[in-house]
C-alpha cells in the first residue's frame, strides 16, 4: 500500500530530478556562517550562540507553522520520535558541539563532519529505509568520499600535536564527530517525516522544538550571558547565521530531500566541505587552499553533479519500503 502526494501532504514533484542539486547548495549556504561563529566563540558559550539562532529561525517559521496547522495532526509516534532526533540532536546538540569545536581548531576541520556523516547516513537509509544501492551510485559515493578526504586532509592525515597532554585536534575530531552522527541520522529521519508532511512543517517542526530544548539547556547549565555583554554586532552575527545556513538553506534542503534518496542527499551534502574550505581561505587568516584541496574539490562536485541522476526518489512512502517482497 502506498500513499499519494496528497494524502502525505506533499507538493507536486516537479523539482524531484533537481533534489539533490537543491541540497547540494543548501549544504554550501552552511559554510557561510563560520567567519561569523568563529568570531561569536569568544565571548559567548556554545550553547548560548544556537539558542540565539534558533530564537531568530522561530520568528521565521512559526507563522508557517500555525498556517499548517492541519499538517501537524497527520504526524504519528513514529513521526514525533523522528522529529525529536532532528530536533534535539540534529539541530540543537550537532549545533551545539559544532560551534564547541570552534574553541579547539580551526573550522577546517568541521569538514571531517561531511568525510564520515555520508557512512552512517547510507547505512541507516539502507536498513530503515530500504533505499536500493545501484553499482553507479558506490561508483560516485567513493568518488564524493575521496574528494572529501582531500579538501579535509590535503596532507593525507590528520594534524597531530606531541607533548599535548589533551590534543586539540583530537578534542576538536571527537566533537566533530558527535555531531557528524546526529546530523547523518537527521537526514534519515526527515525522510521518515517527509513521507507524512511537507517540507515547510518539517523545516518548522525541526526550529520550534529544537528551541525549546536549547531555552531549557541553557537555563539548566547557566550558560546565559550578562545582557550588556552580547554586542549589537554580536545580535547581528547571530541573525546572519540564522538566516543564512538556518532558515533558508533548511527550506531548500527540506525542499531537496522531499523527492531525493537519503543515501544520495547525505552526499549531495559534501557540497559543504567544498564551500566551507573556500569561505575560510577568503576570511580566516592562515587558511590558504592547497592544490590537493582543489582536486578534490573539482571531484566532488564532478562526482555529486552525477549523483543528482541517481537522486530521484521512487519510494515515497514507508508503507512501500517495509512491504515484504
Amino acid at each position: 500500500m502506498s500513499i499519494d502526494n496528497k494524502s502525505r501532504g506533499a507538493e507536486p514533484r516537479s523539482a524531484g530530478k533537481y533534489g539533490a542539486y537543491l541540497i547540494f547548495f543548501a549544504a554550501m549556504l552552511w559554510a557561510t556562517d563560520a567567519p561569523f561563529r568563529l568570531h561569536l566563540t569568544q565571548t559567548l558559550s556554545s550553547n548560548f550562540i544556537v539558542l540565539g539562532e534558533h530564537t531568530f529561525d522561530v520568528l521565521c517559521v512559526l507563522p508557517l507553522l500555525l498556517m499548517n496547522f492541519s499538517e501537524i495532526k497527520k504526524l504519528a509516534a513514529k513521526e514525533w520520535l523522528a522529529v525529536a532526533v532532528i530536533a534535539i540532536g540534529g539541530s540543537a546538540l550537532a549545533s551545539v558541539a559544532f560551534t564547541q569545536a570552534f574553541h579547539y581548531v580551526n573550522p577546517s576541520v568541521a569538514i571531517l563532519l561531511q568525510k564520515l556523516q555520508p557512512l552512517l547516513a547510507i547505512g541507516l537509509a539502507s536498513t530503515m529505509l530500504k533505499e536500493e544501492l545501484s553499482p553507479k551510485f558506490w561508483l560516485w559515493a567513493l568518488a564524493a568520499l575521496f574528494g572529501a578526504y582531500l579538501i579535509s586532509f590535503p596532507g593525507l592525515r590528520p594534524q597531530s600535536y606531541p607533548g599535548e597532554v589533551f590534543n586539540p585536534n583530537l578534542i576538536g575530531v571527537g566533537l566533530a564527530l558527535v555531531a557528524a552522527f546526529f546530523w547523518g541520522a537527521s537526514t534519515v529521519m526527515g525522510k521518515i517525516v517527509l513521507n507524512k508532511t511537507n517540507f515547510k512543517v518539517m523545516t518548522a517542526l525541526r526550529f520550534c522544538v529544537a528551541w525549546v530544548f536549547l531555552l531549557l539547556l541553557n537555563f539548566t547549565q547557566h550558560s546565559f550571558p550578562v545582557f550588556n555583554q552580547v554586542r549589537a554586532l554580536d545580535w547581528l552575527f547571530i541573525a546572519i547565521i540564522a538566516v543564512t545556513s538556518g532558515v533558508v538553506s533548511l527550506f531548500i534542503y527540506y525542499r531537496g530531500l522531499q523527492d531525493t534518496k537519503a543515501s544520495v542527499a547525505t552526499l549531495a551534502e559534501l557540497g559543504f566541505p567544498m564551500a566551507a574550505v573556500i569561505v575560510n581561505w577568503i576570511f580566516i587568516p592562515n587558511s590558504a587552499l592547497l592544490w590537493p584541496q582543489i582536486l578534490g574539490m573539482a571531484i566532488l562536485l564532478f562526482a555529486v553533479f552525477r549523483l543528482g541522476g541517481e537522486g530521484a526518489d521512487k519510494k515515497l512512502s514507508l508503507e512501500t519500503a517495509y512491504e515484504p517482497k
